[in-house]
């Protein structure tokens, strides 16, 4: 139940407990928080116990435990059923980015397929921007909305 609270914690909580309830009504104090944690437990695990009867012995190995959707997930993406192991394995994330970056500064790299792009330059699309100069005997394209 406090697996993260260290022994410091611990003392500090005691001594402080101690000075707020001062050490002979303590005692006292500590049954009534006792009483009251297993009153909760009861209470919970008959509500728990009242829900699996409800449901039926269709439902008799459910956990709630597998509401939680961290629990839920897990449970049902470790099985090897859907294969999944094999495509998280099998994806390489550093080199899909290295190929995309690659491609999108128009340096050749080992996915590229010529028959995927029409341009003249070794087969690939240069998707780099550069700006357009017109030619020496060629005027700028015309802009009726820039005049």
């Amino acid at each position: 139940m406090f697996n993260d609270i260290g022994p410091l914690e611990l003392v500090t909580i005691i001594v402080l407990a101690v000075l707020v309830f001062g050490p002979d009504k303590l005692p006292k104090v500590i049954q009534d928080v006792m009483r009251t944690i297993r009153k909760i437990r009861e209470f919970s695990e008959s509500a728990k116990h009242d829900i699996r009867a409800e449901l039926g012995p269709e439902f008799k190995d459910f956990e709630f435990e597998d509401l939680n959707p961290k629990t839920f997930i897990r449970k049902h993406l470790d099985n090897d059923e859907l294969g999944l192991k094999e495509i998280r394995n099998g994806f390489d994330l550093k080199k899909e980015m290295a190929e995309v970056t690659d491609a999108v500064h128009g340096r050749d790299g080992s996915s590229a397929s010529p028959s995927s792009s029409s341009s003249s330059s070794g087969g690939r699309v240069d998707m780099t921007k550069k700006p357009e100069t017109p030619g020496d005997d060629e005027r700028p394209p015309f802009d009726a909305d820039a005049t």
